[in-house]
């Protein structure tokens, strides 16, 4: 009970120092902003709660759809496990914590194999990620004309491709392990998983990444900017590509995708304290209010029985 109570404590002080005590935008500044602008009518409000519920309804579907490969698991204890797992991950470098939480549902027989159907989910919603962000940034830069010193960016990565290859190879060397599965296991594991898993597993991440994705377009919106749903998506692909590949602990995302947020909108001349409060916005509806959801599933979390 103490290290569920520890989870839900921690992931609590993380929430209210990263709302009180944040110092690109304070909690006192972000309410009076949204007093001032009045943007959250009745009828705002619902939609992008609707919006919420269905970004997390296709992530739920997913590891549902994901689990399903070594274990049938209701949609119930789909939606258990994943808010569980959001709320562990809160303290966690890059949301390890997820991988611990949703394990612990599981018996022994079955964990290394749900740390990997957890790795396909991630994979592919990074895949997605990567895909629209190299394309809107690709046009960014080039519409914008971005000042990039390009000889830097090509010797980071390439030297990124060198380490990527020589850990391959490492990693077969070594017999790399993960749960007591080699390397060879992993990608035959992965490799077993049908083609249909797979498709609904890029599908449900395909749907999630349009929801976010206009979801932030709307509260562009709401808040008065007018921009093109295009001009405005490739800022937002671009964004969440690279605050994606900076390593973080998941409770700092909030200040990393404003960070970048507000590096990007400044070449759309976006008034610096509007993209902060949507950004603050997207991370209360995002994550903060699941996690305290999944705050209740952790506290009444029981390990399974043993086989």
């Amino acid at each position: 009970m103490l290290i569920k109570l520890s989870i839900v404590v921690g992931a609590g002080y993380f929430i209210y120092s990263k709302l009180l005590l944040n110092e690109n935008l304070l909690f006192s500044t972000y309410i009076a902003f949204l007093i001032k602008n009045d943007p959250f009518s009745l009828k705002n409000v619902l939609f992008l709660v609707i919006l919420t519920l269905f970004n997390w309804f296709f992530e739920i579907l997913k590891w549902q759809k994901l689990v399903q490969v070594v274990q049938k698991i209701s949609f119930k204890d789909a939606l258990e496990q994943s808010l569980g797992g959001l709320t562990a991950s809160l303290v966690t470098p890059n949301r390890i914590g997820d991988y611990g939480a949703k394990v612990m549902y599981y018996t022994n027989r079955f964990k290394g194999k749900i740390v990997l159907l957890n790795l396909v989910g991630n994979i592919s919603q990074m895949t997605i990620t990567t895909v629209f962000g190299v394309i809107g940034l690709t046009i960014f830069v080039n519409f914008y004309q971005v000042d990039i010193d390009y000889y830097r960016v090509t010797r980071f990565v390439f030297i990124l491709l060198i380490i990527a290859i020589l850990s391959f190879f490492g990693v077969k060397h070594r017999r790399f392990k993960v749960k007591g599965h080699s390397y060879v296991d992993i990608i035959d594991f992965i490799k077993s998983i049908t083609i249909n898993v797979k498709a609904k597993t890029l599908v449900f991440s395909l749907i999630r990444y349009l929801i976010f994705s206009f979801q932030f377009y709307f509260l562009l919106s709401v808040f008065g900017v007018a921009i093109d749903y295009l001009d405005a998506m490739v800022v937002i692909t671009s964004m969440y590509f690279l605050a994606s590949i900076i390593p973080s602990i998941s409770i700092f995302d909030v200040v990393i995708k404003g960070s970048v947020a507000v590096f990007l909108f400044s070449f759309l001349k976006v008034n610096e304290l509007t993209i902060l409060t949507i950004t603050t916005s997207m991370w209360l509806l995002n994550f903060v209010i699941p996690s305290i959801f999944g705050g209740y599933y952790v506290l009444n979390f029981r390990l399974p029985n043993a086989e």
